[in-house]
């Protein structure tokens, strides 16, 4: 591991369809052992109902979102906060007309997979199946 600072406004950033993800703590700064992320995403629904190998959390900064982790329904506001088990269902919504929030993941893979899938067609829905395919991230039907 290594001392890493990350100031206001650095850091790698990834677009994807639902949201901008800029990578504040990378895997190579914690030997893989995790990774912070600032989640800048606009009004409505995030990418589908899905499962990763790693676990997750997440902690509003600003807005409202609704975060579905298994079976439930949780709407976060600011200062709330959820950890979401791998292998559970999941996925979120913004509420506001945006929203900022930290996720934190186990291990290196969720900025691995980001790091794919901006350089992938966003049009291409079988294209986006197989980077989540590839990063063993289940694509589950709602």
């Amino acid at each position: 591991m290594t001392v890493h600072l990350s100031s206001a406004g650095t850091g790698q950033e990834y677009v994807a369809p639902d949201a901008t993800v800029t990578v504040k703590i990378a895997a190579e700064h914690t030997d893989s052992e995790f990774e912070l992320f600032e989640i800048d995403a606009p009004r409505g629904p995030s990418g589908p109902p899905h499962t990763e190998p790693w676990s997750k959390a997440f902690y509003v900064l600003q807005g409202r979102i609704l975060v579905q982790a298994g079976d439930e329904g949780y709407d976060l506001g600011p200062g709330a906060s959820i950890s979401i088990p791998a292998g559970t269902v999941n996925t979120f919504s913004v509420l506001t007309p945006s929203a900022k929030f930290l996720a934190f993941s186990r291990t290196g893979g969720m900025s691995a997979f980001f790091a794919e899938l901006t350089t992938t067609d966003q049009t291409d829905y079988a294209a986006l199946g197989a980077v989540a395919a590839r990063h063993r991230i289940e694509l589950v039907d709602s």
